[in-house]
């Protein structure tokens, strides 16, 4: 049998097993919108640990962090620090997001940050950076699964067609069982990715080396650019290392497809557990990811697309059933962020735009009906961009990150108690400000000074928020004796 059959059937037997795993989902899901859009509030650590880690880790750690070690060397294992401060960030967000989640019954940020602010238009404001910013992350997650499938079939199956196949799947399952079917495939999407990436990396480490140590001799003497900073094109200079630092960790956790997992723990200490033990899953992805890229260089440079580096590599010198069973981990990689952010995607428009605004009081049954249209609708926006649009995975997802990093002044206001506090009017001036910002730094003077532009934006998102919040409005004693009173008990009181 050809290596592109069994390569190929081994993914769509996953595809299968996800749908199948949906449909399971949908029969123990009740008509109710916490449980379709939160798991009922009832993920223990397990669960909420592999789909965590499952959907932090997608294409661009599977396919995309290969790419950037192939073109620009040892300088991404600043991935080690990002990764390390979302499990700190968990750690210490986690528990007073979950505890004012619980208490007021939000589903989305959006509907966090309105409470606390009391302002609607807060609430627009952040569903449309949180649904713009992450419809990018669709994007990066549909080009991976067509690389994917691309390359396992030995270019029979186009780029857009199996751009095309793995969304509907994704968008399937979702459809069928809700966030309790992302759960239940990320548990075993979260396992395989893992495995697959360290077992594939090691056995072409021998296959074209002789071993780990041997790729790294051979990368020092015929491609030493690679093991200095900035690298061979001068990127990872100390202000872009800082900048992806704070992007791809704090830019991450803020966007509504991690929030809302704060929501769903059966409780805080649940949170706190996951934020210690995270970053081993996290860090340690890249040690395997380096050894791909960077060894990839040596044994197969000049690569017209880098990302494509890891399934070139199987394909021309791993047997045909482990290419199989590593691309179909990457394929999880893809696919375990890509149904989290169709979700998140369609929680925020369905609670904070159709149910707020255009159809209240409704049944929870039309607004489950809606939400699983929306779903359909962010499918076709995902394939149109994934086709029509290409860059750097990582690129893509840095420029996702910086977006979501503006909500961190309203999301520290809520969360932390001062004497002092961000206001509506504040929020809402630094976001205005940062969209501006962000645009001139990433599109039209490209990160100033060598700093990454999403640490521009936040700059003058702090600055703004905190000049117009000293001379405006604060929330009302009220509401910050409800809100900070559930945090304060939450963290210093007995849960």
């Amino acid at each position: 049998m050809e290596a592109w059959v069994v390569a190929t059937g081994l993914i769509f037997v996953y595809l299968l097993a996800t749908i199948v795993l949906g449909v399971v989902a949908n029969r123990r899901m009740t008509v109710d919108m916490e449980d379709f859009l939160l798991y009922g509030r009832k993920a223990g650590f397990i669960v909420l640990y592999l789909t965590v880690v499952a959907t932090f880790h997608s294409a661009f750690a599977f396919l995309g962090s290969g790419g950037f070690f192939y073109t620009h060397g040892i300088g991404f294992w600043a991935a080690g620090t990002w990764t390390l401060l979302v499990g700190a960030i968990t750690y210490v967000l986690g528990p007073r997001i979950w505890a004012v989640g619980k208490e007021f019954g939000y589903i989305t940020p959006a509907d966090m940050l309105a409470d606390f602010y009391e302002s609607e238009a807060v609430r627009v404001v952040v569903a449309i950076v949180s649904v713009l910013f992450t419809i990018l992350y669709i994007q990066v997650q549909a080009q991976g699964l067509g690389y994917i499938i691309n390359v396992a079939s030995g270019g029979r199956i186009s780029f857009e067609l199996g751009t095309l196949i793995l969304l509907v799947v994704a968008a399937a399952y979702l459809m069928a069982g809700g966030l309790r079917a992302v759960y239940w495939t990320d548990v075993i999407q979260g396992v395989w990715m893992y495995l697959a990436v360290w077992i594939g990396a090691i056995y072409l480490a021998f296959e074209l080396f002789g071993g780990p140590m041997e790729l790294w001799q051979a990368v020092r003497e015929q491609r030493p650019d690679l093991l200095s900073l900035p690298g061979p094109e001068g990127f990872f200079t100390p202000g872009m290392w800082i900048g992806m630092t704070i992007t791809l960790s704090f830019g991450i956790v803020f966007q509504p497809h991690m929030m809302i997992r704060y929501y769903t723990a059966v409780d805080a200490k649940t949170l706190k557990l996951l934020g210690a033990t995270t970053p081993i899953y996290l860090m340690t992805l890249y040690i395997p990811a380096a050894l791909v890229g960077l060894g990839g260089a040596v044994a197969m440079p000049g690569l017209d697309i880098p990302d494509r580096i890891f399934p070139e590599l199987l394909f021309a010198h791993a047997p045909a059933v482990l290419t199989g069973v590593i691309l179909a981990g990457a394929t999880a990689a893809a696919m375990s962020t890509l149904d989290s952010i169709l979700h998140a995607n369609m929680s925020v428009l369905t609670r904070d735009v159709y149910q707020r605004y255009l159809a209240p009081e409704r049944a929870q049954a039309h607004y489950v009906l809606v939400g699983r249209l929306i779903v359909l609708a962010l499918l076709v926006v995902g394939y149109f961009l994934s086709v029509r649009t290409f860059g750097f995975l990582v690129v893509l997802v840095t420029l996702s990150g910086s977006g979501a990093l503006q909500l961190m002044p309203a999301v520290i206001g809520v969360c932390f108690p001062s004497r002092r506090c961000f206001t509506r009017a504040g929020i809402l001036a630094g976001l205005a400000a940062s969209m501006i910002t962000l645009y001139v730094t990433l599109m039209v003077v490209a990160h100033p000074l060598g700093m990454h532009g999403g640490i521009w934006a936040l700059l003058v998102n702090f600055v703004v928020a905190l000049g117009v919040s000293a001379v405006s409005e604060p929330p009302t004693d009220a509401t910050r004796e409800r809100i900070h009173g559930t945090v304060e008990r939450a963290v210093y009181g007995t849960d």
